[in-house]
């Protein structure tokens, strides 16, 4: 089975890509925008029982908020805490939008079906563990900047509040299985497609 990262070194995940890596309880996962203004979707399942997986919306009912940063839980379908939002240097995600996919591309944009978008990346970087594409939750959708308008609800995608080096820092909580891209939707990076690095600080390291 795929997952190992290299504890401390900083690996990078290209354009449009998809890599999945395993935490252990204490593991501290960075996710760190090198250039500035690109999302990474980012998902969990718990290692020990795969039908456990990272929840929106148990997420955003126990923090009362739509907009998760430093201190805040991320919970599983079960209620189960699977991430702590250690440090935070842009402040602004999204939890409520799918990620993108191949349809998406094709009834948003106008475009012929084929790029396989951050669902299509999220279940190939999955594959290992036999997790599908119709298994992948709503992500975590790092630097997502996503408004909605109190008076009509209609939702805008805008461009990344992340600068050059921006990260976040997510301390697992379980035993985990996680998966993140490099996003592939144009409109939600400023339509450029960058990279996205992350770094894994083993528990047992800082010990």
């Amino acid at each position: 089975m795929t997952g190992a990262a290299q504890a401390g070194a900083v690996e990078r995940i290209p354009p449009c890509s998809g890599r999945a890596i395993e935490l252990a309880a204490g593991d501290e996962l960075v996710v760190i925008d090198p250039m500035g203004q690109q999302v990474s979707d980012l998902t969990a399942f718990a290692r020990d029982d795969l039908e456990e997986y990272l929840s929106s919306g148990r997420s955003i009912d126990y923090a009362s908020k739509l907009w998760l940063s430093t201190g805040d839980m991320l919970y599983s379908n079960r209620s189960r805490p699977m991430f702590t939002i250690v440090e935070d240097t842009c402040g602004r995600h999204d939890f409520t939008l799918t990620p993108c996919s191949k349809e998406m591309f094709e009834k948003l944009y106008g475009e012929q079906p084929g790029r396989p978008g951050c669902e299509g990346n999220l279940a190939a970087a999955l594959a290992p563990w036999g997790i599908g594409r119709d298994r992948v939750p709503v992500a975590f959708n790092i630097f997502m900047h996503v408004t909605m308008d109190p008076a009509t609800g209609a939702v805008a995608v805008l461009p990344p509040l992340s600068r050059p080096g921006d990260h976040i820092r997510l301390r697992a909580e379980m035993p985990l299985v996680v998966a993140m891209t490099a996003c592939s939707a144009g409109q939600s990076n400023n339509f450029s497609y960058k990279p996205i690095d992350f770094r894994v600080e083993r528990a047992d390291a800082r010990a």
